[in-house]
């Protein structure tokens, strides 16, 4: 068990292959942020909340023709930040990246999305610049986390109303056994609580009452029968790419990624409910040359994703709504 909240190591960006870019609008609290593939990876995706906004998944099917995707994006802005991917696309086509289809190169690009339309002005949301503009900003460095690129907006326990959240953001994590990393980047925008995977107390979310920073702990509160406020489906959402060097298979990235969702169901509670869209891509490069096995993977997959939902709540700053201030645990 941890003694205190640290912050868990690593990066999505220590896989060889891997970028980072983010969007961060400066008029409110929302943006995109895109995992990109130059050379391409092998993909797959698994969609677990009742309520998801995305695009381009079901070529991720295993059974499916496209092999190989060359980026994933995560946005802000409910339905309308899908738009973000379009600029993705035409930013790779001006670097030459895609598929070879003889008359053009169509780089391929799924995305999905979070709301966050509750926080300031709902009409501004991200859109193709803004999708173009993270893949200019995106590199193989550390990449920011908190209340950046589709964590600006990002807040969780808000299943007993927004007075009683917190802010949250985008974070981060990796992992290297025997030559081969495997890490994580998730946008949390949670409706439960975000809990330590160590201890499964609970560490950001509802709080007992506005002017509190005592935890009410969302899974006993329900349990006990406590009324829940009217939550409108899909006003949620937590939002994740799971990436390694490992070389693996489309067939074997669609299994990491439904592996994966295990690190969310550690790390938040409750999770993929009917009003979140939860949703998790993974992406293998290859670029190791070596692979451990997808026990192992999956393992690590699980474990990166969890430690990344606790690094996005505790980069997050504090941020007001109105009339309402949403504390961070790192304000």
């Amino acid at each position: 068990m941890r003694d205190t909240l640290l912050r868990y190591p690593g990066f999505i960006t220590d896989v060889c292959g891997v970028e980072v870019g983010h969007f961060t609008d400066s008029r409110r609290p929302t943006g995109c942020s895109v995992v990109l593939v130059r050379d391409g990876a092998a993909a797959g995706v698994d969609v677990r909340g009742a309520a998801p906004g995305t695009r381009e998944t079901d070529l991720l099917d295993p059974s499916n023709l496209v092999d190989k995707v060359h980026a994933v994006m995560l946005a802000g802005g409910s339905a309308y930040g899908l738009d973000a991917a379009g600029g993705a696309m035409r930013w790779l086509e001006a670097q030459g990246i895609g598929i070879d289809v003889k008359v053009a190169r169509v780089p391929i690009v799924p995305s999905a999305v979070l709301f966050d339309l509750m926080v300031g002005d709902p009409g501004i949301r991200p859109d193709a610049a803004a999708g173009f503009a993270a893949c200019e900003a995106a590199s193989s460095a550390a990449p920011e986390e908190g209340n950046v690129g589709a964590g600006a907006g990002a807040c969780v326990g808000k299943v007993f109303g927004m007075g009683h959240a917190m802010k949250s953001g985008i974070g981060s994590a990796s992992l290297t056994v025997d030559g081969v990393t495997v890490a994580a980047i998730i946008a949390c925008n949670a409706l439960g609580d975000v809990v330590d995977p160590e201890t499964a107390q609970p560490i950001a979310g509802a709080r007992k009452d506005p002017g509190s920073l005592d935890l009410l702990n969302i899974r006993k509160a329900l349990l006990q029968g406590k009324t829940t406020q009217a939550i409108i489906p899909g006003t949620n959402t937590t939002l994740g790419v799971v990436a390694t060097d490992a070389q693996i298979s489309k067939t074997q990235a669609h299994r990491l990624a439904v592996v994966a969702h295990d690190g969310l169901a550690r790390s938040i509670n409750p999770v993929h409910t009917v009003s979140d869209g939860d949703t998790l891509f993974a992406l293998g490069t290859g670029a190791s040359g070596k692979t451990l096995g997808m026990m192992t993977l999956g393992a690590l997959a699980a474990e990166v994703t969890a430690r990344a939902t606790v690094n996005a709540v505790l980069a997050a700053k504090g941020m007001k709504i109105g009339d309402l201030w949403l504390p961070g645990l790192a304000d």
